[in-house]
């Protein structure tokens, strides 16, 4: 999901942010100290937290003062001109009024907005947040001095590194390689070794635990249960002080509100702000499952060296989302080069697969992609079942620069006006019988 980053005025300084969507509330989502609205984007599953956080509501998002895109600076300035930020985003957003959203140490601040201006915000959630971050003896699992210095000294040695801090911020992706590239880029894009440990500092002194009692708008406390970053008795604290707050624990270990189940956070949102939530999918459906790779990604990232190859990869990513985007997709995963998408309907979806083909040929890219129509599961990781299993293995067999489908879409496209050329019979791999393939030809209409 692109959108235009702009620029509002908070004293002296810049601060980026983006507005997505155009729903019936406005909403205004503070992350923590890791962002750059970009560079955010390029990991599928956070623009897909954008997105569904968009689809009710008018989304506002922007990067901290110090960080991403917003002016750089080690002086971050007093908590109080850190609350201004957000009077300072939303005044050049157009919003009066706005839910607020705060996570990790965006929460708060986005309570000491709710608390002194009440009549600017509709209500507040707090995710994976809290009052305090030191300990205290009555705040007993805040990090204690020794803790802090461990932390201080990994920002100095390892920031921008891969491993980094992954293994307790997003443990269901520490193996993920994919994770680890794009994490450790993160980590850069939003600032330096020093902009961090200073940053750190400033959260080290942070205690709002005297204004939550003052905070008199609806409150949503959310929190993962087994959170490794933020402990959940920060949650439960939060929402024990706030007069009247809905407290809501879901499962999981990762911090990062973009990964893991998305759903189950934003659906709690969602149903906090507008009252209702979307309806459950269901568990089997038919679809039309398309699997695409760039021919000769190894060689080519050997020849372009790590930083441009990373660039191609976004731009091939950006490339993807778009065209998925105007033939109603929905990307399943990215793995590397690869991605993995379904659609409602199959001549939407080889017409999706040649507009990729076509939209990266002038950036040098060759893909090949492989159809498949039919019943899917639906599951937490994605999608599962035999059809998923037999579009993968057409893709296999798919020659450089070839769109390939299995019969079974052949057959459903007629009166599309797509043209096939018959490729034989083939044995798939781990499926029973043989399969006759077809691929799409160049000609293809885009309609």
């Amino acid at each position: 999901m692109e959108a235009e980053t702009r620029y509002a005025k908070s004293g002296e300084l810049r601060i980026a942010y983006q507005v997505h969507g155009d729903g019936p509330i406005d909403l205004v989502f503070a992350p923590g100290y890791l962002s750059h609205l970009e560079q955010n984007q390029w990991w599928p599953d956070y623009a897909a937290f954008f997105a569904r956080m968009a689809s009710f509501s008018r989304l506002i998002v922007f990067d901290r003062r110090g960080t991403g895109l917003s002016d750089r600076i080690l002086a971050l300035g007093s908590f109080e001109e850190l609350m201004d930020d957000i009077g300072a985003v939303m005044d050049s957003a157009g919003s009066e009024r706005a839910a607020l959203f705060g996570g990790a140490e965006g929460g708060p601040m986005c309570a000491l907005f709710a608390a002194t201006f009440p009549e600017r915000t509709s209500a507040l959630v707090l995710g994976a947040s809290y009052a305090r971050r030191g300990w205290a003896p009555d705040y007993p699992w805040g990090l204690d001095a020794e803790t802090q210095q461990r932390i201080l000294d990994g920002y100095e040695e390892r920031w921008g590194r891969p491993g980094f801090g992954a293994r307790s911020i997003a443990p269901s992706l520490a193996d993920d390689d994919r994770f680890q590239a794009w994490y450790a880029q993160a980590q850069r894009f939003s600032g330096t070794p020093a902009s961090a440990r200073a940053w750190f500092r400033v959260t080290m002194e942070i205690d709002v635990r005297e204004v939550l009692p003052a905070i008199r708008v609806p409150t949503l406390v959310i929190h993962r249960s087994g959170d490794r970053v933020i402990p959940v008795e920060s949650g439960r604290y939060l929402a024990e002080h706030i007069p009247d707050a809905k407290y809501v624990e879901v499962p999981g270990h990762d911090h990062f509100p973009f990964v893991g189940d998305i759903d189950a956070l934003v659906d709690e949102v969602e149903e906090f702000l507008t009252g209702s939530r979307r309806p459950r999918e269901p568990d089997r459906v038919l679809a039309t499952v398309l699997f695409t790779d760039i021919v000769g990604s190894t060689e080519r990232a050997a020849e372009l060296g790590d930083r441009r190859w990373t660039e191609l990869l976004a731009e091939h990513h950006r490339v993807v989302r778009t065209e998925l985007d105007r033939h109603r997709g929905r990307v399943i995963r990215v793995e590397g080069d690869g991605t993995l998408s379904t659609f409602d309907g199959p001549a939407r979806a080889v017409r999706c697969a040649a507009a990729v083909r076509r939209a990266l040929a002038p950036l040098g890219v060759d893909i090949r992609a492989g159809l498949h129509t039919g019943e899917i599961e639906l599951a937490e990781t994605g999608v599962e079942g035999i059809a998923v299993h037999i579009g993968a293995r057409v893709a296999s067999l798919a020659a450089p620069g070839e769109v390939l489908t299995s019969s079974t879409v052949k057959d459903l496209v007629v009166g599309s006006e797509i043209a096939f050329a018959d490729r034989g019979t083939h044995t798939l791999k781990g499926v029973p019988g043989e399969w006759q393939l077809y691929a799409v030809e160049n000609g293809v209409t885009s309609a």
